[in-house]
């Protein structure tokens, strides 16, 4: 499966770079985390809970930043396991581009899902997937702009 699109945050790209970067936030805005800690500068750990159709579980997973170019771009990969509910494994590119006083991120991203997850069928992990994406990136954006703001 993939997903990619763009997301236009209104703050500029060394404060959304921040951000990304940025444990608590992300954990505000990942839909369903119930933990994300830093365990090195680029490895996180993390449990997220989501209800995808009738299939709800805790993943639990890890996450690793690599191709860092500050603060321009990075890869994000990470899998989760939950239980009988199946696993998650994925990883996106993600660039911040400059425009003005606001930051375009554009994000490209592969996925794959096993066990009940699988079985759901792939337009409704598609459809889930979008829908959790731009749930994180209207949290995300509006994380940035109160942030920004303090």
């Amino acid at each position: 499966m993939d997903v990619d699109g763009e997301e236009r945050i209104a703050a500029p790209r060394e404060v959304v770079w921040h951000a990304l970067n940025d444990p608590e936030i992300l954990r505000q805005c990942i839909p369903g985390c119930q933990s994300l800690e830093k365990t090195s500068p680029t490895e996180l750990v993390t449990t997220v809970r989501i209800k995808i159709g009738p299939v709800g579980a805790t993943f639990n997973g890890e996450i690793t930043l690599s191709n860092i170019n500050a603060p321009e771009s990075y890869t994000i990969s990470g899998e989760g396991k939950g239980g009988i509910a199946g696993f998650g494994k994925g990883a996106a590119d993600v660039v911040l581009i400059e425009d003005g006083d606001e930051t375009i991120l554009r994000y490209a991203a592969k996925a794959q899902v096993g066990g009940k997850l699988a079985q759901l069928g792939s337009r409704l992990i598609d459809s889930a997937s979008r829908k959790l994406a731009q749930q994180f990136f209207a949290d995300f954006n509006a994380a940035v702009a109160a942030d920004g703001q303090t």
